[in-house]
């Protein structure tokens, strides 16, 4: 993390906002993680967070669909971040697009005290539509990274988390018995005739 020199000569950090985003199957966590252990290589004092309702994997660890992992703390309201990330160099936060509206308000404040927070989360629903805090969280983002997964019917980069299950609710965890990532003209196939 870059320092720089106040007027009075103490060092002070630079807080930003990264956010990772894209569809499922797309590297979001995996690219979580390696920026996370990047900074643990680097000393830093690093405290990762996800949302309590997903225990796909792990009840605690953060783990991408590579089966990679790293400890976390599980929370159930974006508050409890500000209360357990005193001290904390860098935040890393999974599933973004689960937790309530105050995150934006929590890695604004987060970056404001001088905190690296990396976000990673799905910019989109399963209708194609802009899911939870995401697009505040974009919005407020230093640095945006999109990445693609690989539509599963014709190879192109995926747009959207295609869910394969009738469930109306936003919310549904799954892997790939629920989902599966799809290009736009692929998703527009496969939704034809079902709004």
């Amino acid at each position: 993390m870059k320092d720089v020199s106040s007027a009075n000569g103490e060092m002070m950090r630079r807080g930003r906002i990264e956010v990772v985003c894209g569809s499922m199957f797309s590297g979001k966590t995996e690219e979580l993680i390696r920026r996370m252990k990047r900074a643990k290589f680097a000393k830093q004092n690093v405290e990762i967070f996800k949302p309590a309702i997903d225990v796909r994997y792990s009840e605690e660890d953060v783990v991408s669909h590579e089966g990679n992992a790293i400890s976390s703390t599980p929370i159930d309201s974006s508050a409890s971040i500000l209360l357990m990330s005193a001290g904390v160099d860098v935040v890393g936060i999974d599933e973004a697009q689960f937790f309530d509206e105050h995150i934006v308000e929590v890695c604004n404040q987060l970056a404001n005290q001088g905190t690296r927070v990396i976000i990673a989360g799905l910019d989109l629903d399963f209708k194609g539509q802009p899911f939870g805090p995401m697009p505040a969280l974009l919005a407020i983002a230093d640095e945006v990274t999109k990445v693609h997964a690989i539509c599963v019917r014709c190879g192109s980069l995926a747009y959207v988390s295609h869910r394969l299950v009738s469930n109306d609710k936003q919310v549904l965890l799954g892997e790939t018995q629920e989902y599966e990532p799809l290009c736009r003209e692929c998703y527009k196939q496969a939704t034809a005739g079902k709004e």
